[in-house]
């Protein structure tokens, strides 16, 4: 007779993730941690609604939300206990947890604003509780930062809707078209091929407008001979995906044209030698050193990437003064830019994922200089 290995089965993803939490919360010694930032919220408990609180402790699960989510609540949360509320935070928070034995309470500090804090404690001073409010940040994030199979898998679907859109984009944009026509084109695109809306508000910048790295689209009319700067991102299964090109109609500025190739060697150098174990700091000098070097320093003005997850911009955050630490199963961007201001931008922007120490490149998009 031969001896069956029984395998264990898998664990359920929101299973072993509140139980990774539970063991940080434990070691900051909370009792329980009150969730309110909404991609935490969803990361935990699968809820997708837009209003819901989670309370995590060793023993309990809860997740609160109001008469509108309740249904939906019990259908996307079934690991959770479904409590129903009415009124703020201050009115059901002291009532709810009153029996329940907690001393102190974590709450994510960069999501309750003054107000909802100092009405909490006048509440929970007026009906006698005995509770420790414990301001925490970064326990949930820090999860979220290392992707599982599943999320890589919606991260993927994500980046390739966003390289569809951009073949598309190449196909539609033409001079004389302004830019808040060709974003609206870029998001009709993308929700009709299963997007999930857009992660972010698209950006199209032609000619000086692509100098402010952040720019709005304009009813500037995009023209031959200057650079065009897209900037988009896609959302499957609620995760995003980030992308950007700059790209030429016809004859253009030599100037520019070399600052696309310092722009595209500082690109490819970081992404070659970003390694797990690094520091964001240094990654990010990976790419700032070609770009000083060719005397562009001061025109490279923000970081060199960021997480990319359920937010299209979360932990890590790769910056000249960036305290994180890269570790396989990080996704981020990898986004060097050069910004003449009145002449024009480059940025090319794709997603990673580390992998065995290294960086794998998630976004496809061919990196062509002209449309």
């Amino acid at each position: 007779m031969t001896n069956r290995v029984v395998e264990e089965p898998e664990k359920k993803p929101m299973i072993t993730r509140l139980q990774k939490l539970r063991t940080s919360a434990a070691k900051e010694r909370f009792d329980a941690l009150l969730v309110s930032h909404p991609e935490n919220r969803r990361y935990l408990s699968g809820f997708t609604g837009s209003s819901g609180w989670l309370l995590v402790s060793k023993q309990k699960a809860i997740l609160a939300t109001d008469f509108r989510y309740v249904e939906q609540a019990k259908g996307e949360s079934p690991d959770f206990e479904i409590v129903q509320t009415k009124g703020e935070l201050h009115d059901w928070l002291p009532g709810l947890i009153s029996d329940s034995g907690w001393n102190r309470l974590g709450f994510e500090a960069n999501c309750i604003s003054y107000d909802s804090h100092h009405k909490l404690t006048e509440a929970i001073e007026t009906k006698h509780v005995h509770l420790e409010l414990i301001p925490t940040t970064g326990l949930v994030e820090e999860l979220r930062a290392i992707k599982e199979p599943g999320e890589l898998d919606s991260i993927t679907r994500a980046v390739a809707l966003a390289d569809a859109a951009l073949e598309q984009a190449k196909a539609i944009i033409r001079p004389g078209i302004t830019e808040k026509e060709a974003a609206w084109e870029i998001e009709k695109f993308l929700r009709q091929e299963g997007s999930e809306g857009i992660a972010f508000e698209v950006i199209v910048a032609s000619g000086p407008n692509s100098a402010l790295p952040h720019a709005r689209p304009a009813e500037r009319t995009i023209q031959s001979g200057e650079p065009v700067l897209i900037d988009m991102g896609a959302r499957f299964n609620g995760y995003c995906s980030d992308l950007s090109r700059t790209l030429f109609f016809g004859q253009t500025d030599n100037t520019l044209r070399r600052i696309y190739d310092i722009v595209l060697r500082a690109q490819t150098a970081a992404i070659e030698g970003v390694e797990a174990g690094m520091d964001a700091a240094q990654a990010d000098r990976l790419a700032r050193r070609t770009i000083e070097q060719a005397g562009y320093g001061d025109a490279f003005g923000h970081g060199l990437g960021h997480g990319v997850g359920l937010a299209v911009h979360e932990s890590p955050r790769l910056g000249f003064n960036s305290s994180d630490s890269l570790a396989d199963g990080m996704v981020f961007t990898i986004e060097p830019g050069i910004y003449l201001v009145g002449q024009g931008g480059i940025r090319i922007e794709d997603m990673v994922v580390l992998e065995n120490g290294k960086a794998r490149v998630l976004t496809k998009a061919k990196k062509d200089l002209s449309f």
